[in-house]
């Protein structure tokens, strides 16, 4: 057992001493005080790691000093004592906050083993905290750019409300993000925050997934199942790529979300639930209400209070901030160093459009530190779609430019671009477009290309 210290608080001297003695043999902190005043009078800047307190102390007894000590310290652990324990005060002790009972006479085996499964639950209370930490930060939303500064505006209003809320964007921008910061913000956060991709389920067993269903509704129904709805009772329900829902699907969401009861497949009992509903897209709705694949009824259910998050593109200031903390998430997973970074490599990663969003971007970060030699992530490791120009080859009107001059045009901007990003090094330019230094000086001269004088 690690060191701890613990209070003994007895006004009898034999047991106070009885304690010590096999506290200290353990090599336990050990205190002992005779009255509850004097131990609340020494514990007005700190507490200890586990108090053993008597119920029946001269004075105050010891459910009131429960009480005035768990008023103070109420992740306190505390272990009541007492030679007259009768079932009552043992509930009333359990209930201002005690976390186990012993009666006198003590022994030496149970002090002990109350201690180790003190020792137990804080050691997996630790480790749930640590564990729901690692959710946070993976559920944790970057960035200082305006674009996602109003997001945050907007989670910040939408978020202590009760209303249904519509995430539209781009696949990959972080959609399921901004779900659970509105969640993690609302008056359900302690409840559960239940997800559900409606694109990865088979139709025809999304009613399951989301209703739940008895024994034997259906073939390899061997038990009966909780649904999604019911799981989420209580708290936030995320249904992402809500696009993807079948019309039948659709009409029987839309009857949950008027009247807040279902059946399970293959039941006939109603099932009351409480349930905050958070929906995502990638897909215009309002177009496919249009064309009749999407329920006009249940797309003005779902948007109630709408929020656009914008692609990456349209806040390039956020993709060092987001590429520095995928490598910090990275390394702490993966319990290894944090490689450095040139500055370059963030403000290539700025200038490209990431088609793919965050995701992309994470990806490419992983693959980074896992490739990188020596530690170092350098510009030369970058891969080379990262450096393709704004040159667009169908922008060009068909019969202005002869093929070799479109080619000409390309190969110019495209170099141009490396040449910028190696801030003139040719060197460094000739590496990141896959040729030699001096192949690249008669490149560059047969098409005009003049180094920067720096």
């Amino acid at each position: 057992m690690t060191s701890l210290s613990i209070a003994i608080v007895d006004d009898e001297k034999n047991i106070r001493r009885s304690f010590e003695i096999i506290l200290k043999a353990q090599k336990f902190n050990v205190m002992p005080f005779e009255s509850g005043e004097a131990f609340l009078k020494s514990v007005k800047t700190s507490a200890f790691d586990i108090v053993f307190l008597d119920v029946n102390l001269p004075g105050a007894d010891g459910i009131d000093i429960l009480k005035q000590y768990r008023q103070q310290y109420p992740q306190a652990d505390v272990v009541m004592i007492s030679g007259q324990g009768t079932l009552s005060v043992a509930v009333e002790a359990t209930r201002a906050g005690a976390y186990d009972f012993l009666e006198k006479p003590l022994q030496k085996e149970k002090i002990l083993l109350s201690i180790r499964n003190l020792q137990e639950r804080k050691s997996l209370t630790s480790r749930y905290a640590k564990l729901q930490a690692s959710v946070e930060k993976g559920y944790q939303m970057v960035g200082e750019s305006p674009a996602i500064e109003k997001i945050y505006r907007q989670i910040g209003k939408v978020a202590p409300t009760d209303s249904k809320v519509l995430i539209t964007g781009e696949s990959g921008v972080g959609k399921e993000l901004v779900a659970y910061a509105i969640h993690s913000n609302s008056a359900r956060h302690s409840g559960p925050f239940v997800k559900m991709n409606c694109a990865a389920i088979p139709e025809d067993l999304t009613e399951s997934e989301l209703f739940g269903n008895e024994k034997g509704a259906f073939t390899g129904a061997s038990e009966r199942r909780d649904g999604k709805f019911l799981q989420a009772d209580g708290g936030t329900f995320f249904l992402d790529e809500i696009g993807d829902m079948s019309l039948r699907v659709q009409t029987k969401v839309l009857r949950v979300l008027q009247d807040g009861e279902f059946q399970r497949v293959g039941g006939k009992d109603s099932i009351k639930v409480d349930v905050r509903i958070v929906a995502a897209t990638n897909k215009n709705l309002q177009a496919m209400v249009e064309e009749g694949s999407f329920r006009e009824d249940l797309y003005f259910r779902l948007n109630v209070l709408p929020i656009h998050l914008p692609p990456l593109r349209e806040r390039a200031s956020d993709v060092p901030l987001l590429a520095q903390h995928f490598i910090e998430t990275y390394c702490q997973r993966n319990h290894s160093p944090m490689p450095r970074v040139d500055d370059t490599v963030y403000g290539i990663l700025k200038k490209y459009h990431w088609p793919g969003n965050i995701r992309e971007l994470q990806n490419l970060v992983e693959r980074l530190i896992i490739m990188a030699d020596h530690n170092h992530i350098k510009v030369e490791d970058l891969p080379p779609y990262l450096f393709q120009s704004s040159f667009k080859a169908q922008n060009i009107a068909a019969g202005s430019k002869t093929l070799s001059e479109v080619r000409e045009e390309a190969e110019r901007t495209y170099i141009k671009a490396c040449l910028d990003t190696a801030n003139g090094n040719v060197s460094q330019a000739a590496r990141l477009l896959g040729m030699e230094r001096t192949n690249l000086h008669k490149k560059m001269k047969s098409l005009g290309i003049v180094k920067k004088q720096s």
